[in-house]
Order: C-alpha cells, then structure tokens, then sequence
C-alpha cells in the first residue's frame, strides 16, 4: 500500500456535523449489503436518500430521522407523512461516546412486510376475523 495516496488515507468520521457528502459512503455501503432504500442524516445537517443505485436527494430528511434522532431510540414505524409514508420503515440512531444520537440512519423495513405477506397467504381469512373483532367491539 501507498502510504502517499490520498485514497489510502480516507477515514471516516462520523459526528453530529457531518455533511451529505461525508455520509455518503455509509449510505453507499449500506445500500450495496442490502439493496433496499437508505436514508441518513446527521443531527446538524440534512443527509442523504438512496435508491436503486443512485443519490436521489443530497439535503434529505424525513419524519422518522427526526424522531430518531430527538428521542436516541430504534423506531419501526409507518410514517404517515414524507418520502416513505404508508411503507414500513426502521430507523437507529448512531450514538457518540456518551451516547446521545449524532445521526440517523434508516432503511424501509423489509421484514415488517414480508411478515404482513406471510401473514396474509398463510392466513387468507385474517381480515375478516379483524372486522368481525371489530364489530363486536362497537
């Protein structure tokens, strides 16, 4: 290895200033494991949203980063607003030494649905029996 090549000296740094452009390889990285959409955003810049391949937004944020990020917590949700409403999605925050949310990063959530499809071919009767609880409720 070339210890004067600038590409064998890449570090990446993630901090709660990080720009679209320095998150951009995490989203890259994540995106290329699991092929499915990725968003991520830093506590203090808007962030990057990834599909198919390609950067389709370089100042993105979305409703369930933010709360990602304001209550440091893992949150599976479908979000009724934004980029990704009515899709489930799965969003963690990346924490700092002393754990509070730098940044967000999150993905939509392939094993909420692919639950909600087994459920429905291996129980095809599953909606009328919610109606039914339903009705009997009221």
């Amino acid at each position: 290895m070339n210890d004067n090549n600038e590409y064998d000296q890449y570090c990446l740094r993630i901090c709660a200033d990080s720009t679209a452009q320095e998150l951009q390889p995490v989203a890259q990285v994540v995106h290329a494991l699991l092929g499915i959409p990725v968003t991520i955003r830093s506590r203090n810049h808007k962030g990057i949203r990834m599909e198919r391949g390609v950067v389709l937004e370089t100042e993105y944020t979305g409703p369930v980063l933010e709360e990602a990020l304001q209550t440091n917590t893992v949150i599976r949700k479908v979000p009724s607003e934004g980029t990704y409403k009515g899709k489930a999605v799965v969003v963690v925050p990346i924490r700092g030494h002393v754990g509070d949310a730098i940044a967000a990063i999150g993905v939509v959530d392939l094993v909420a649905a692919m639950d909600i499809l087994y459920m429905f071919r291996e129980y095809p009767g599953v909606i009328e029996e919610v109606e039914e609880a339903r009705s009997r409720m009221k």
